[in-house]
């Protein structure tokens, strides 16, 4: 502008071509560099099909053999390929680019006006410019980041609790479907023994032989345990489905499942220790104590904001008759009505209850981990009692199975032994079953076997 009012007063002219071109060029530069740092837009469709994989073995990270799969193997294949977990690690992106979005400077803000000359006293076209900053942002900037850092560090968290959930979860599955199985067997083999016995007391009964009141105990029986082998298949084919789903395969997919599991031994006074430090290793109790952290970066920044809206800069201008002047420039709120009491007070609401929610939180892990010391301590001094029968009753069957075969005895009676014996040996797996839910309940409580979540020192004040 300055340029060309020399032009107007000195009648000269430059080269229009040279300052065409150096116009040109400064423009398409200027325009280049601010181009360059801006984000484009691409298109992601949703997926119009999903296909799901028919076999475990096409999963990531699957064994290529076909042999059956350890507690290990499920955990690594569930990480690698559950669909939730993969939806939700998306949160972690997210939370790093709130984190990148709370951490950049203000912009400073430009303005201006150009005031033609219509009519009057005067020669030129009036202007004022300016450029400013926010104060406040400035004041407010380091209590925001370091909110967050501190959420962004809480979503982490977050996610590896879900993840670990999700762990507990697929053991659980694991465990009800191996010891399922081998009651299922069991079952099976009860239900045919009884079958087998009420066609006998059919036949003797048309042939007069048997009074079906005498016979109606055994018919029972026979239909409780059809009751019990279908409602146990039934839950067994809903927990397979489960696990599919877990692992990301087709519902019918077949999962090789070891066939027995390991007993752990009892260890309550690990256990009990390693409660003392359950809120540095649980995952949720982690990601509350950050959200502490966070909401008190928050309120820091409530109470900063209390600082008046503030803006300075620098102004210039021009009148029609060329006269110019330039200074400092400050723009304020006068703090009479909004003080931002209402969001303090929101602050401090939320990090009181964030508060609250932690000691709850707390407080309820700690009772249960005591409930289910309890629980397991009642599960296996019963198993305790019960393992030593269980040869006996064993015995008794496989002798009455000889008796029966010699036509020592009848079949009502072998019947009656080897059922008996064979609910010794399921009540023996379901208490097995039990003792194996509650480990991996135990452990998913504690988060045994999980490193501390972070190195630095996170409890909130």
């Amino acid at each position: 502008m300055s340029r060309s009012l020399t032009w107007r007063a000195s009648g000269a002219r430059p080269n229009s071509t040279s300052w065409s071109r150096t116009s040109v060029a400064g423009l398409l530069l200027s325009c280049a560099t601010l181009l360059g740092g801006c984000a484009t837009y691409r298109p992601a469709p949703l997926p119009t099909a999903v296909e799901l994989p028919d076999d475990v073995t096409h999963l990531q990270g699957a064994p290529t053999d076909g042999r059956a799969l350890d507690m290990l193997a499920f955990q690594r294949l569930v990480l690698l390929n559950n669909p939730d977990l993969r939806a939700a690690r998306a949160q972690h992106d997210v939370a790093q680019a709130q984190m990148l979005q709370a951490g950049l400077l203000p912009n400073p803000s430009v303005n201006g006006s150009i005031g033609y000359l219509i009519s009057g006293v005067g020669d030129a076209t009036a202007w004022t410019a300016g450029i400013s900053e926010d104060i406040r942002s400035l004041v407010t900037l380091a209590p925001r980041r370091q909110a967050a850092k501190a959420a962004a560090a809480e979503v982490d968290a977050s996610l590896l609790w879900q993840e670990w959930q999700t762990l507990g979860k697929t053991q659980m599955l694991v465990v009800d479907l191996v010891e399922g199985e081998r009651l299922r067997a069991l079952q099976s083999h009860t239900l045919t023994q009884l079958e087998q016995r009420n066609q006998q007391l059919r036949k003797s009964i048309a042939e007069g032989n048997t009074d079906l009141t005498a016979a109606s105990p055994d018919f029972v029986a026979a239909a409780d345990a059809r009751t019990s082998y279908d409602d146990l298949q039934r839950r067994l084919l809903g927990q397979q489905h489960e696990l599919a789903a877990l692992l990301g395969v087709a519902a019918d997919a077949a999962i090789p499942l070891p066939a027995t599991l390991n007993l752990p031994a009892p260890d309550a006074d690990s256990i009990r220790s390693s409660a003392k430090s359950i809120e540095r290793r649980r995952p949720d109790l982690v990601a509350l104590q950050l959200g502490y952290q966070a909401q008190e970066a928050t309120l820091r920044a409530a109470v900063l904001a209390q600082f008046p809206m503030l803006s300075i800069g620098y102004a210039a201008s021009q009148d029609n008759s060329r006269v110019r002047n330039g200074g400092p420039a400050i723009t304020f709120d006068l703090p009479i009505f909004d003080r931002n009491q209402g969001n303090i007070a929101i602050a401090k609401a939320t990090r009181q209850q964030l508060h609250d929610e932690y000691f709850a939180r707390l407080t309820a892990a700690h009772s249960e981990v005591d409930a289910l010391l309890t629980e397991q301590s009642q599960a296996r001094a019963q198993l305790a009692e019960l393992l030593p029968a269980l040869p006996a009753a064993i015995h008794d069957a496989d002798q009455a199975t000889s008796a029966q075969q010699l036509g020592l005895i009848d079949l009502r009676t072998y019947v009656d032994l080897i059922v008996a014996a064979q609910s010794h040996q399921a009540a023996a797996i379901t208490l097995q079953q039990t003792v194996l839910e509650q480990q991996v309940a135990m452990d998913t409580l504690l988060g045994t076997g999980m490193p501390d979540s972070l190195s630095q020192d996170v409890i909130a004040p």
